[in-house]
C-alpha cells in the first residue's frame, strides 16, 4: 500500500507535454528578456527604484567580489609558479595572471557569484509578491510590473556587474603580485611591468563585454523564475533554487560560446 500510494503521487509527463512546457518557458522568458530592455525608452524610468537596486546589488555583493577576486589571482598564481619554475619563467606569472583574470576568471566568477546572491534574491522576492497577490495588485492599480519590477533590476545587475569585473580583475592582480613578491621572491615592479604589457585591447574587450551578457542573464533569469513562481511558499522556494542553478549553467554554457565568437570576431591569435 505504501509503494501505491507513493506512485500514486509521482505526476507522470509524457514527452510532447515536457517538450510543449519546455518551450512555452523559453517563449516567456524571451518575452520578459525584450520587455526588460524595451522598457528602457518608455517613460516612466523608476530612477529610484534602479538606484535601490544598485546598492543592493553592488555594493552588497561588494565583500565577496573582494574575497573571491583576490584569492583566485593568489591561487593561480601559487598554482603555476612550480610549472613555471621548472623553464625558469617565474617572471611570467604577471602575464599568465592578468590574462587569465581579464579575460576569463575575473567576468565568469563574478558573474557566478552575483548569481549565486541575487538571482536567488530577485527570485524569493518577486515570487513571494506573486503568491501573495501584489503583482496583481499592481496590474489592477494600472503599473506594469514588468517595468516597474524587472527593468530596475535587470538595469542596475548590468551596470553594477560591469564595475564588480573590474574591482575583481584588479583584486586578483594584487593577489598574484602578493604571492610572487612575499612567497616567490620576485620583483614587484617586473611583475606589474609584464602585467600591464601583456594585456592588449582584444583581453580588455573581452573582459569587459562578458559581465554586460552575464548581468542580463542573472537578472532576466532571477526575474522570470521569481514571475513564474506558483504553489505558495513551497513554490517560491523552489523557484528560487531553480533561478541560481539556471542562471549559473547558462553563465558557464554562453561563456564558451561568447569566447569562440570574440576570438573570431577580434582575431585572436
Amino acid at each position: 500500500m505504501a509503494a501505491g500510494d507513493l506512485l500514486s503521487k509521482i505526476e507522470l509527463i509524457s514527452p510532447s507535454d515536457f517538450a510543449k512546457e519546455k518551450v512555452r518557458a523559453i517563449q516567456e522568458y524571451s518575452l520578459l528578456a525584450s520587455q526588460s530592455l524595451s522598457n528602457l525608452f518608455k517613460r516612466p524610468l523608476y530612477m529610484a527604484d534602479i538606484l535601490q537596486q544598485a546598492d543592493l546589488i553592488g555594493f552588497g555583493s561588494l565583500p565577496i567580489v573582494l574575497l573571491t577576486g583576490f584569492f583566485t589571482g593568489a591561487v593561480l598564481a601559487l598554482n603555476t609558479a612550480a610549472s613555471l619554475g621548472r623553464f625558469g619563467a617565474l617572471s611570467l606569472i604577471g602575464q599568465l595572471v592578468s590574462i587569465s583574470m581579464v579575460r576569463e576568471l575575473g567576468p565568469v566568477l563574478t558573474g557566478l557569484m552575483v548569481a549565486g546572491r541575487n538571482s536567488s534574491g530577485m527570485a524569493s522576492e518577486l515570487g513571494s509578491m506573486v503568491v501573495t497577490e501584489q503583482i496583481d495588485a499592481m496590474r489592477a492599480l494600472g503599473t506594469d510590473p514588468t517595468k516597474k519590477l524587472v527593468t530596475p533590476r535587470v538595469t542596475a545587475t548590468v551596470f553594477m556587474l560591469f564595475f564588480l569585473t573590474i574591482i575583481s580583475d584588479l583584486l586578483g592582480l594584487i593577489g598574484g603580485s602578493m604571492v610572487a613578491t612575499l612567497l616567490l621572491g620576485l620583483d614587484s615592479h617586473e611583475y606589474w611591468s609584464s602585467t600591464y604589457q601583456t594585456l592588449v585591447f582584444q583581453d580588455v574587450f573581452m573582459g569587459l563585454i562578458k559581465p554586460v551578457i552575464f548581468g542580463f542573464i542573472i537578472s532576466t533569469v532571477g526575474c522570470y523564475y521569481g514571475m513564474s513562481a506558483r504553489g505558495g511558499t513551497q513554490g517560491v522556494g523552489k523557484a528560487t533554487t531553480e533561478a541560481v542553478v539556471a542562471s549559473s549553467v547558462l553563465i558557464i554554457g554562453v561563456d564558451f560560446f561568447l569566447t569562440r565568437l570574440l576570438i573570431v570576431l577580434l582575431g585572436f591569435r
